[in-house]
């Protein structure tokens, strides 16, 4: 089923929107969105060198050297979706339990939640001022010694790179402060936090350099130039729902993309998540409507026949609407006259969590191109509801309540 094309306004290609005048794109109300998701490619070189730096390797060599029981990953909203992309990857290529854990989660139920024992605790931030950030890592601190940590943040002035400079147990891998994104939504920032928490997979960062170079290529050739104006005419369809489809690490970034389609539509799409096989349990009834399904593919092949079999079932019984489906070695079978298939050749070259990265940008791009549609600006959308950092609120004391 096709869905009609009814834009609340007339929304520009990426190739016109990239060539529009400051002026226009500040009109717009996308000028640091635009920037910040077009900058990744060359972001996410930068953040490759600083992996590669010798002070880096020390220091997350230092954080390895005695491994830890266990990894858990935490942050708040985007943050702690990093690190659901990184998580399975880490444990693949460590050997260490690896898991996420909201930050909120660790605040209200750390007792029942963090495994004790020696561990790393990986925070992860664009701002590093959110609330909750600096309060979990002061409570951890207090209440597991065998803890180290490191914090993986944006801003080199933020609570979490400032606040513990004398605290040896911890430990700050500082990003370029160009991915300290200025837009309300993470863009360049999320992307980014991927790569440097993949960083502690150390055996790898010599080689960062001239994968990312390959990497960001097929970014920049596939998905923006051959890819970004079918992505934008989709964005301007007319839908108020979407599904986000992903397996392991793509899981996060299906994640990402359902909280940017929500974010920058400012509430006016409905955007939902599902792993392929979870999605039969239930929220299939989600597919009663023509919405677009976004499908990142794996390029494992026994998940990928597992994910295959889904959308050519969503096919067959013709649930939802147009399809949406990023990864390498497309089946034709299960792109229809009406879908869209964002073929990108070398993506299996990549582990899971650069992946994830490459199909975060892809639900970047249609959020984007949604949020014009309904006459929205992508710097800010939702006002009055959402800020650029949650805004201060009281912590409560686990033993009192106070």
């Amino acid at each position: 089923m096709t869905m009609p094309v009814k834009p609340a306004v007339t929304v520009p290609t990426l190739e016109s929107l990239k060539a529009a005048s400051p002026a226009e794109q500040a009109r717009l109300g996308c000028t640091d969105t635009l920037r910040e998701i077009l900058q990744q490619p060359e972001t996410w070189r930068d953040t490759a060198t600083r992996l590669a730096d010798p002070a880096t390797q020390g220091m997350l060599g230092e954080l390895l050297a005695t491994p830890p029981h266990h990894i858990v990953l935490t942050g708040s909203g985007s943050s702690v979706y990093v690190g659901e992309c990184l998580a399975p990857v880490l444990q693949d290529g460590l050997g260490l339990p690896s898991q996420a854990i909201a930050a909120g989660t660790l605040l209200t139920h750390r007792r029942g939640t963090l495994p004790h024992g020696r561990g790393l605790l990986v925070s992860i931030a664009r701002s590093g001022n959110s609330p909750e950030s600096a309060s979990v890592v002061d409570q951890v601190l207090e209440a597991e010694p065998d803890y180290q940590h490191l914090v993986v943040t944006c801003n080199a002035q933020g609570q979490l790179a400032t606040r513990y400079r004398s605290e040896p147990r911890v430990h700050v891998l500082q990003l370029s402060p160009r991915t300290n994104d200025r837009s309300l939504v993470m863009t360049s920032s999320f992307t980014n936090l991927v790569l440097g928490g993949s960083g502690l997979l150390r055996d790898r960062a010599g080689k960062a350099d001239a994968g990312l170079a390959d990497l960001a290529a097929n970014i920049a050739t596939l998905l923006f130039e051959r890819h970004g104006d079918a992505l934008a005419r989709e964005g301007a369809a007319d839908f108020d729902a979407a599904l986000y489809l992903g397996s392991g690490a793509a899981f996060g970034a299906a994640r990402e993309a359902a909280l940017k389609m929500l974010e920058m539509s400012g509430g006016a799409v409905s955007a939902m998540c599902e792993t392929y096989l979870g999605l039969r349990h239930g929220p299939m009834s989600w597919l009663d409507r023509p919405c677009p399904v976004v499908a990142f593919l794996s390029s494992a092949s026994a998940v990928r026949a597992y994910e295959l079999d889904l959308l050519r079932e969503i096919a067959r019984k013709k649930l939802g609407g147009v399809r949406i489906v990023v990864g390498e070695a497309i089946p034709a079978d299960v792109i229809g006259p009406n879908d869209v298939a964002v073929e990108l050749p070398g993506l299996s070259q990549l582990d899971e969590a650069q992946q994830a990265m490459v199909h975060v940008v892809a639900g970047q791009l249609l959020a984007l191109f949604r949020c014009l549609a309904l006459g929205q600006q992508p710097d800010a959308p939702s006002q009055g509801v959402l800020t650029r950092v949650v805004e201060p609120f009281a912590i409560h004391s686990a033993e009192t309540g106070a």
